[in-house]
């Protein structure tokens, strides 16, 4: 019986008769429903995130090859950051520290057992390496625009980067690392969270410098990874050496094999204020203006910004790991396609909630004076204070100068991305403050034509 079972099994691992005369008559190849046909492999290049192993159509249900630790992931990004990843097919772990419902709405993100949660402490060393001793690519998306008992802008912008850093650096397997920092970021910022955020960007850059092989620093040319020219120029100085040419390609071998060194594998993205459905400054304008019926604006509100769509900044995160290792050791300014003043952008967020802009114009020096006391007790009282709403002394600092775009700055465009304008749906989501529902608000007889009624 058993041997009649394997007969029967062999037989049926031959192509049916049937089938044969088929593809005869329409010739077909069976590559075309492999991973290895257009259709089903993977978008990322090997060069950016090294040797992978991917399979399937690109969807969730995909291996992509990555392997991801997103540390910030349960905040404002990241939640986009890790729905970009887990859509084609990554595996991202999610380190948390706080309570288990943080990482819950990710987990729906990606396929069974492709959203990992690991609790872990960020001032401990090997809790740090546990989350990420799997993983071949890092994103820092740490940051908070306010200080607390526990953590302040300097350990939590600058020291948790840097130990991040020092750590992919000593793991060896992390292919990239992608530090996101904020738009204005400068050491001789007024604002201590971007002088903290600056100094988290040199620290990446430093920890993970830019290195060349031997022979690029000899001869010129990169032997390694290089064009076919670069090569046939490499072989060329062997010749005049009289090095026999058997002998020069050995050699070429030999110093593809050993001697060169990838370049660092850190890129910065600096995004401007981001906007989104839970972002932290249209949705804390609109809760203020609708119950208070005023906003303030610090200073007169004639500072420029440039604000920019979370899911843009998401989707550049992303572009940068699929590219073929371009934007390794480069520095990325993300603004939206808009400059608006901060006025300009309260108003654009009283027209979405259809109230009436009401102003209180605060100075710099009163704005200051305001926020001051809730910075100076921060560490001098054995009770945590409240959140800083409106005044918040950094970012009242940070206001006192423009946010956009430097002139020269890699932008959106060099990766391949337009970013949404502002108007429109992202957001859309200020509906739910307009009073009486989304089709009602306090200016609907002055903004809306008679004809839209019901």
């Amino acid at each position: 019986m058993q041997a009649i079972s394997r007969r029967l099994g062999h037989q049926s691992l031959k192509p049916a008769a049937s089938l044969s005369s088929f593809k005869s008559i329409y010739p077909l190849s069976d590559h075309h429903y492999g991973a290895d046909h257009q259709r089903h492999a993977s978008s990322l290049a090997a060069k950016g995130v090294g040797h992978l192993i991917r399979k399937g159509t690109g969807g969730r249900s995909s291996v992509s090859g990555i392997v991801a630790t997103v540390f910030g992931a349960t905040g404002f990004l990241g939640r986009y950051v890790v729905q970009q990843l887990a859509k084609m097919g990554s595996q991202v772990l999610v380190p948390f520290r706080g309570s288990e419902d943080s990482h819950r709405h990710l987990k729906l993100m990606g396929d069974l057992g492709q959203i990992v949660p690991m609790k872990y402490n960020p001032r401990d060393e090997n809790s740090i390496k546990a989350v990420m001793a799997k993983a071949n690519v890092v994103i820092n998306l740490i940051g908070r625009d306010h200080e607390t008992r526990n953590y302040s802008f300097e350990e939590l912008n600058h020291g948790m980067t840097e130990q991040l850093a020092m750590i992919s650096k000593e793991h060896g397997g992390i292919m990239r690392f992608i530090q996101v920092s904020c738009l204005g970021a400068s050491a001789s910022s007024p604002s201590r969270m971007l002088r903290a955020k600056a100094a988290g960007e040199e620290a990446v850059l430093r920890e993970m410098p830019e290195k060349r092989g031997i022979l690029e620093m000899s001869f010129g040319c990169k032997p390694y990874g290089g064009s076919t020219l670069q090569k046939q120029i490499f072989i060329m100085h062997l010749s005049i050496l009289a090095i026999p040419l058997e002998w020069s390609i050995l050699l070429l071998l030999l110093v593809e094999r050993f001697c060169y060194l990838d370049p660092t594998k850190a890129t910065v993205m600096k995004p401007a204020v981001m906007i989104g459905t839970e972002d932290r400054i249209l949705n804390r304008w609109a809760h203020f203006a609708k119950k208070y019926s005023f906003l303030p604006l610090i200073g007169d509100g004639s500072t420029k910004i440039q604000p920019v769509y979370v899911v843009d900044v998401a989707a550049a995160i992303i572009a940068a790991l699929k590219d073929d290792g371009s934007s390794m050791g480069k520095v990325y300014e993300l603004g939206g396609p808009e400059i608006f003043t901060v006025q300009e952008l309260a108003d654009l967020m009283h027209d979405v909630i259809r109230e009436w802009p009401r102003y209180v114009k605060v100075p710099f020096p009163i704005a200051k004076a305001l926020a001051t006391p809730r910075a100076v007790l921060i560490n001098k009282v054995p009770f945590p204070l409240p959140t800083p709403n409106i005044f918040n002394l950094d970012e009242i600092n940070a206001l006192t100068i423009d946010s956009v775009v430097s002139e020269n700055a890699l932008t959106f465009n060099d990766l391949g991305i337009v970013p949404h304008k502002l108007k429109g749906y992202p957001i859309e989501f200020l509906i739910s403050y307009r009073k009486g529902g989304p089709q009602f608000g306090s200016t609907i007889s002055e903004r809306v034509s008679p004809d839209s009624f019901p």
